[in-house]
């Protein structure tokens, strides 16, 4: 045992710094000089000097404070594209969370050979890129469902359904729509290990009290799976503020349709010169965002979890 453990703390270090010097390069370095840049003036290949108007000798003379942050907040696409993600976000964690703790149900109730031909299905789709599906389903929405489902002379008219990527409304539906049938199937598994945890017996004692499938739902299955539910809430919170490449995709952000993240994109096109302070600045106020409120819902949601 001594042996062993000597061997494990000689090789920690070998092992472990190459890890850590790829974590500090790529992700705290460029973290650190994302937020630097959002209090100066930088056009992207050079740093401004505003006092000057002209290229600053250093970094430290494109210092400009906060007005990076107030010209992001007094930006009416950024303060837009902020709405229309909170919208969209909790539309989307709910629709995700509901099909896929469905089909968690269902294929956990499937005891033949079929059920790991059935998770297998569900979660294909999450195999998928964003960009590529974004474009199947903007055909699915444009064609299949505006001429050939609900158009004048297809199955059934139903107006709603038809031109769903050129509406702000329905283009919000249209994304829900798509994420859904992306994610649920991921989420499902996640679901699907925390109802393996659940004891037999519960169910079992619940059965013999009496209770209704409704009730033991409700005060067996769900307080049981509030493990699940803080990692898929987290997952969906994060990844429905992180949406890029299906908006980009299905939309390309046309009809007060961007998201956040792509109007951070956008920031520097939107520009001229490229305002690339500006757009570090509303990264920031993102990042801000998605931390303060995937960590406040992990903190809620863990006080309800309870031990089996």
């Amino acid at each position: 045992m001594k042996r062993s453990l000597s061997i494990y703390q000689r090789w920690f270090w070998p092992f472990v710094i190459p890890a850590l010097a790829l974590f500090v390069f790529v992700v705290v370095i460029p973290f650190v000089v994302g937020i630097f840049d959002s209090f100066v003036v930088w056009r992207g290949t050079y740093y401004f000097n505003p006092l000057t108007r002209t290229r600053a000798a250093s970094p430290f003379e494109a210092f400009v404070g906060f007005a990076n942050y107030k010209a992001a907040f007094a930006d009416r696409r950024f303060i837009s594209a902020l709405w229309y993600t909170v919208r969209y976000t909790l539309v989307a964690v709910a629709a995700i969370n509901i099909v896929s703790l469905c089909l968690a149900l269902l294929v956990t109730k499937i005891t033949s050979r079929l059920a790991g031909l059935f998770r297998t299905v569900f979660f294909l789709p999450n195999m998928l890129g964003g960009l590529a599906l974004g474009y199947i389903f903007q055909f699915v929405f444009q064609i299949i469902f505006t001429d050939l489902l609900f158009g004048p002379e297809g199955l059934i008219h139903i107006e709603a359904l038809r031109y769903m990527t050129q509406d702000s409304t329905k283009a919000l539906f249209a994304m829900v729509m798509l994420s859904t049938w992306q994610s649920a199937g991921y989420m499902m598994l996640i679901y699907v290990a925390g109802l393996n945890t659940i004891p037999v017996d519960f169910y079992e004692a619940a059965s013999i009290d009496g209770s209704s499938a409704w009730h033991t739902f409700w005060k067996i299955t769900i307080p049981m799976l509030m493990p699940s539910f803080t990692v898929v809430f987290f997952m969906t919170l994060s990844g429905s503020f992180k949406l890029l490449d299906q908006n980009v995709a299905l939309t390309n952000g046309d009809f007060n349709t961007r998201m956040l993240a792509f109007q951070i994109l956008q920031t520097v096109r939107d520009t001229n010169p490229p305002d690339y302070g500006k757009g570090q600045a509303q990264a920031v106020i993102f990042f801000i965002i998605v931390a303060a409120i995937s960590l406040t819902q992990v903190y809620l949601t863990k006080k309800k979890e309870i031990e089996a």
